[in-house]
C-alpha cells in the first residue's frame, strides 16, 4: 500500500508477476475497511502516508491479526523510525529506492515463516 499511484502500481506489477495475489490501497484506512488483512500473507505498506502513517496501520495489524509480517517501505531515513519500526515487529524495512528482487526475498520469507507455523 502507498500512497503514490506510481509505486502501487508498480509493487502490483512486480507482485503479480511473481505470482502473488495483489490488492492495493491508496490509504491505511481503506486497507483496514476491506476486511482483505484476515487473509492476507503479507502487508507491504509505505511508512508516510496522507491520514493513518504505516506505523499506525503496523500497530492496528498487531492487534486485529498478530500474525500477519509487515514489510515497510519509506523514503523518509530516520533512524527514530528505523527503531520504532523493528521494535514493533515489522518483519524487513525498506528504503527507496530499493532493490525489487531483494523485496520479493523478503516476502518470499515472511510467507515462508507464516506457512512453517500454520
Amino acid at each position: 500500500m502507498d500512497d503514490d499511484l506510481e509505486i502501487r502500481e508498480s509493487l502490483k506489477s512486480l507482485l503479480t508477476s511473481a505470482d502473488f495475489g495483489v490488492a492495493t490501497f491508496s490509504s491505511a484506512e481503506s486497507a483496514l475497511e476491506s476486511g482483505i488483512l484476515a487473509d492476507a500473507g503479507c502487508l507491504v505498506t509505505d511508512v508516510r502516508m496522507p491520514g493513518m502513517h504505516g506505523t499506525e496501520l503496523q500497530s492496528r495489524v498487531r492487534r486485529q491479526h498478530p500474525a500477519l509480517p509487515v514489510i515497510m517501505i519509506t523514503a523518509h531515513r530516520s533512524e527514530e523510525m528505523r527503531l520504532s519500526a523493528l521494535s514493533n515487529g515489522t518483519a524487513f524495512l525498506f528504503y527507496k529506492p530499493f532493490d525489487p528482487i531483494v523485496l520479493l526475498q523478503a516476502i518470499h520469507s515472511v510467507i515462508s515463516r507464516l506457512e512453517g507455523h500454520a
